[in-house]
């Protein structure tokens, strides 16, 4: 039976059940791409006209999602680096890879961010995902510096490559299933086999050691 949020609580609650069904066929069925709002809407019980009482479109709560998801990993960074000082590139280079592979959405998210989810929705609400993000962002940043030997500087470039790697690694270890097929039929052509985190962290301690002695 569908439900009609009735008051401001009711409301808040509506958008949270939206989330959570998206985090769940997100999971359910491998992947953003993977999702429609009518699938979302259905899955958390709401008739598909009511989803723009909480969400102007899929765009907008995808990236809501993607904002809770640079929260969620700062949290995980700072508390990580809590009272630590004078940590070596590597060191740093595995907090923040060990972190992120623990939110699989938010890795998935990141490249839906960069092709289309803040470039479709309106400047308001644009304004407040990089508001949110470079808050959470900004934060780790500091943490890391205080926490370890890089300086700002080298601290940006090795979150700059750690964003970017993890994005284009996610998906490959993610294969669609035509990839998943082709893949079975021509294995030299395989990245269904990626070893995501391992491959992750040696490529982020190598740049962030390099980057260190450079």
């Amino acid at each position: 039976m569908h439900r009609r949020a009735r008051s401001e609580e009711a409301k808040l609650q509506r958008a949270e059940d939206l989330l959570a069904a998206a985090r769940r066929l997100a999971t359910d069925l491998g992947g953003v791409r993977h999702v429609t709002l009518a699938a979302v809407t259905e899955a958390a019980g709401l008739h598909p006209s009511a989803v723009r009482r909480y969400f102007a479109s899929r765009e907008e709560l995808f990236l809501e999602l993607a904002e809770r998801g640079w929260e969620e990993w700062r949290d995980l960074v700072t508390a990580r680096l809590t009272g630590s000082h004078d940590l070596p590139p590597a060191a740093l280079a595995d907090v923040l890879s060990t972190t992120i592979v623990t939110l699989p959405l938010f890795c998935d998210l990141l490249t839906h961010v960069s092709l289309s989810l803040e470039g479709d929705v309106s400047v308001d609400r644009a304004r407040q995902y990089k508001t949110r993000s470079f808050k959470a962002y900004d934060a780790m940043a500091a943490a890391l510096v205080t926490a370890g030997t890089l300086t700002a500087a080298q601290v940006h470039d090795v979150l700059a490559a750690l964003l970017g790697t993890t994005s284009y690694f996610w998906q490959l270890s993610h294969p669609t299933a035509t990839l998943a097929e082709l893949y079975r039929q021509e294995p030299r052509w395989s990245h269904s086999a990626l070893d995501f985190e391992p491959r992750l962290t040696r490529l982020l301690r190598a740049t962030a050691e390099g980057i260190a002695g450079g």
